[in-house]
């Protein structure tokens, strides 16, 4: 038996109507999606952090050195 859990109830999917079984499977997708979301947005995050200190490597020791126009 399928079943989901929804505020704490369990329902039996099959029993459910066409439209909540529709409902159902859009929630799923959406949670589906955040999750590859929320990966890319890490790896986005390390490469973001990793280029900040590389340009910190380049940049001068002393903000003396800076010129600025």
């Amino acid at each position: 038996m399928n079943t989901i859990n929804i505020d704490n109830k369990e329902f039996d999917v099959e029993a459910l109507s066409e439209n909540a079984k529709a409902q159902i499977i859009s929630l799923r997708s959406c949670d589906q999606r955040i999750q590859v979301l929320q990966q890319e947005l890490a790896i986005l995050q390390t490469a973001r952090n990793a280029y900040s200190n590389a340009l910190k490597v380049d940049l001068p020791d002393n903000s003396d050195d800076v010129k600025v126009k």
